[in-house]
């Protein structure tokens, strides 16, 4: 009887004690689980299986850009190799002797050629300025095995020839600033020399004619050329000048009035408002 008592006396179970002690062996602070409560339970560790599949990934991902790279890479230099190769199947615009674009060269092919011209006096102009290149190149090389400067590169002008008298004859044109001239030199031969260098710079040359004295012929002129570095203009001719005797060089040239202080150039004031 004693013991029936005893257990008549102890509080019934109910559920929401066995919720609260659920909840003490489950690690809470006692509230019953809702939908905002955590799970208690051990949180899921990263494994050396996921660690190698990362890296496994980072180095797929890093190995395709740097492929990328390098296919760009070739495209850009292919792509240069064929504009060179265009470039040089075109053939380069060549320079006049002042440094400026020869017509050809401004133009486009075909322009300024009459109608019915053959390509062919085209290719033998174009093979013409090769040969006087190549006639070039040969004499800087006689020079070089002389192992001296030739004329045209010396900082100060040959004294194989010596000017006696000058005639200049000038046009200016203020609508485009431009002018032409014709200059007569007559030049007496002290050493003989095929070479006639005069400074000549940013100008373009029409005709260039030598002659003896006046009842004398002419001398025939192989080629002339501009050299920019010394900014001199050079007559080769076919035969030396001989020396202890007198020649007429003449040159008929064309060439912009410069803006600026060098050689034929403009200026301009200002005189009661108007620019002069």
């Amino acid at each position: 009887m004693a013991l029936e008592e005893k257990r008549e006396k102890r509080p019934p179970v109910t559920p929401m004690m066995i919720e609260e002690e659920a909840a003490l062996r489950n690690g809470s602070r006692g509230l019953p689980p809702g939908p905002w409560a955590e799970p208690a339970g051990p949180r899921p560790r990263t494994t050396e299986r996921h660690i190698a599949v990362h890296k496994r990934l980072v180095l797929g991902f890093a190995v395709s850009i740097l492929a990328l790279l390098a296919v760009t890479m070739i495209a850009v230099l292919l792509s240069v190799r064929f504009e060179e190769c265009g470039a040089a199947a075109d053939g380069p615009p060549r320079a006049g002797g002042n440094g400026s674009l020869s017509g050809a060269a401004r133009q486009p092919p075909g322009a300024g050629q009459p109608p019915g011209r053959p390509e062919e006096e085209a290719r033998g102009g174009e093979a013409a300025e090769d040969d006087e290149e190549e006639e070039e190149e040969e004499d800087e090389e006689e020079w070089q095995r002389r192992r001296e400067l030739p004329p045209w590169a010396r900082p100060r002008l040959p004294r194989h020839l010596r000017p006696l008298h000058y005639n200049l004859m000038l046009s200016a044109f203020m609508e485009n600033f431009t002018f032409s001239g014709e200059v007569n030199v007559q030049l007496e031969v002290r050493n003989a020399s095929r070479y006639i260098v005069l400074h000549a710079h940013r100008m373009h040359i029409e005709a260039v004619r030598v002659a003896e004295d006046k009842l004398a012929g002419g001398v025939r002129v192989a080629r002339t050329f501009f050299y920019p570095q010394t900014q001199v203009f050079v007559v080769v001719l076919n035969r030396s000048l001989e020396v202890q005797k007198s020649y007429n060089l003449k040159i008929i040239y064309n060439a912009l009035i410069e803006n600026e202080l060098l050689g034929f150039f403009r200026s301009s004031y200002v005189l009661h408002g108007e620019r002069r």
